[in-house]
């Protein structure tokens, strides 16, 4: 399988904060949810692998195109669609003329295609920038990402403070994108809701450090939350365990396979503590996110 992204031991450095070594691939023809807390990397690795910030070291590359900053190639960019959570075009310019700018920036722009959007999404073609709520904000800078032979899509909390009816059109539009499977789709969100609808695959980062990257679906059947007694819980084998919480009423465990929990004969030997065995729940993916990071601050 193609990859639209390629990232290999990326590291970027500020003031008390580094990405450090981070590598991963996205392949092309999925949508890829990127996780984690704010202040976790997210945008710092957005921005890296769009080549606008210098790093300390690693090899980066979009649809086959070696990323470095301050490259003047820009053929590759036409390919590419990048929106952000902040709206950029500017507040005078009315709606129905930003075609006009666009065309003369992208060889590949498609006013035909950029007017469907438009009545899609409904968006005042009369109105200025500034006069448009932050969801139509949004929709138009979505629109302007798909109207010029975009191959890549990333987002950048692009669903952030929208109403789920917006957003759950706009994750339709996503879907509808990679059924061309050249077609990728890289979107952080901290709303892990869009990301389970949506994604195929999950990559989660914590404080510069890539934790992993999963397909979801198989990700959402293998873990699991075990509840019960402390005796209960610390009878897990300690390979399965991925997080741990202590509560005033119990004890829980996130487990990375249940399935193999089960078989060990984990249930039978559970239930010979206390008046009540050990449950097994579903873990969603901000389980997950919560389990494997607050295990990581008490350590």
């Amino acid at each position: 399988m193609e990859n639209a992204i390629v990232v290999k031991n990326l590291t970027k450095k500020y003031e008390g904060f580094t990405l450090n070594n981070i590598s991963f691939q996205i392949p092309k023809g999925s949508i890829v949810g990127f996780v984690g807390e704010n202040g976790a990397g997210k945008s710092t690795t957005i921005k890296a692998i769009l080549g606008l910030l210098t790093v300390e070291s690693g090899e980066i590359e979009l649809l086959g195109h070696k990323i470095k900053h301050g490259d003047k190639e820009t053929a590759y960019k036409e390919h590419i669609g990048v929106v952000f959570d902040e709206n950029n075009f500017p507040g005078d310019l009315r709606v129905k003329y930003i075609h006009k700018v666009m065309k003369n920036i992208y060889r590949t722009w498609n006013d035909d295609k950029f007017c469907r959007l438009l009545k899609r999404f409904e968006l005042p073609e009369g109105k200025k920038v500034k006069e448009l709520s932050k969801g139509m904000k949004m929709k138009l800078s979505i629109a302007v990402a798909l109207s010029h032979d975009s191959h890549l899509l990333i987002l950048d909390e692009a669903t952030s403070g929208l109403d789920p009816v917006i957003r759950d059109e706009i994750l339709d539009i996503f879907r509808e994108f990679i059924e061309d499977e050249e077609h990728t789709v890289f979107l952080s969100s901290h709303i892990i809701s869009d990301i389970e609808k949506a994604a195929d695959y999950v990559m989660m980062i914590h404080k510069g450090e890539l934790l992993f990257t999963e397909n979801k679906d198989e990700m959402l059947y293998r873990y699991g939350i075990v509840r019960g007694s402390r005796e209960q819980i610390n009878m897990i084998p300690k390979e399965l365990v991925a997080g741990k919480e202590e509560g005033e009423f119990g004890c829980s465990a996130l487990v990375k396979d249940k399935e193999k929990l089960i078989e060990s004969g984990y249930l039978d030997a559970a239930s010979s503590f206390g008046q009540t065995g050990a449950v097994i729940d579903r873990a969603g993916i901000e389980d997950i996110l919560l389990y494997i990071v607050k295990t990581k601050e008490s350590k």
